[in-house]
């Protein structure tokens, strides 16, 4: 795997995940990283005919998770190359054929392209834990919960304005179910871990979203799907969400 690292910050994170990456898994591209002072998001990845790019921020690359991160992103690279299906299958397409015909606001909309993304960081994180330690990553997903639930706002009123911002309680759950979802899939948690019961906290301030349910879904996935199997997948899980506040389910 050719790697090269543009910008002002280490090149050994990165350098050092490549290494994990190789023993198990390639990648044909070669990779560029660029590391830039403020970029729009954390993390950006693009795929190219003759190479991929990883566009990540200073403190990112400086962080104590650097390199579990670019392992992350290098993870996402190999399921693009194999043309995995959760890698190929367009979030738009399949968000309108879940939701043809209903009407979303656009906070649960959001939610749902959220959704679509554990479920490609399910696969991408099946190489990660593979082949990487898991205690960082543990971790990391607990304090990640705990803020969230510390930042959460009351429920919304009727109406479904918020006063002020905050995590939102209905996508914490669902972020809470991937957490465990994932590392349950991978025997990387103890049952009486901490994150169990951050999770069940979150389910009580949303009880409208199922925890178990999505951490079924997410926990469930098929290693290796085709594209119609997939594409349901997604289709339902976005369904279940969005049909959530109605007290009605997906098939």
């Amino acid at each position: 795997m050719d790697i090269r690292v543009r910008g002002d910050g280490p090149a050994a994170p990165f350098l050092s995940a490549r290494d994990m990456l190789d023993t198990e898994y390639g990648l044909e591209r070669p990779v560029v990283v660029d590391i830039r002072d403020d970029p729009d998001e954390r993390t950006m990845v693009g795929h190219y005919d003759d190479r991929h790019e990883l566009v990540v921020s200073r403190r990112a690359a400086t962080s104590a998770m650097a390199r579990e991160l670019a392992l992350h992103e290098f993870a996402h690279m190999a399921r693009y190359e194999q043309a995995h299906p959760s890698h190929l299958q367009s979030t738009e397409e399949a968000l309108f054929l879940a939701l043809a015909g209903r009407s979303v606001e656009q906070r649960k909309l959001s939610h749902c392209y959220q959704i679509a993304n554990h479920m490609k960081d399910i696969y991408a994180d099946d190489i990660t834990l593979d082949i990487g330690p898991t205690d960082k990553l543990v971790s990391f997903l607990e304090s990640s919960l705990a803020r969230a639930l510390a930042d959460s706002p009351p429920s919304p009123p009727e109406d479904g304005r918020r006063l002020r911002p905050g995590a939102d309680p209905e996508i914490t759950v669902v972020n809470a179910a991937f957490a465990l979802a994932l590392l349950e899939r991978h025997d990387a948690i103890d049952a009486d871990h901490r994150l169990y019961d951050l999770a069940s906290a979150a389910a009580a301030d949303a009880p409208s979203v199922s925890l178990s349910a999505f951490k079924r879904r997410f926990r469930s996935l098929e290693d290796d799907p085709d594209e119609s199997a997939y594409r349901k997948a997604l289709v339902d899980a976005t369904r279940e969400y969005v049909l959530s506040d109605t007290g009605q389910a997906a098939d």
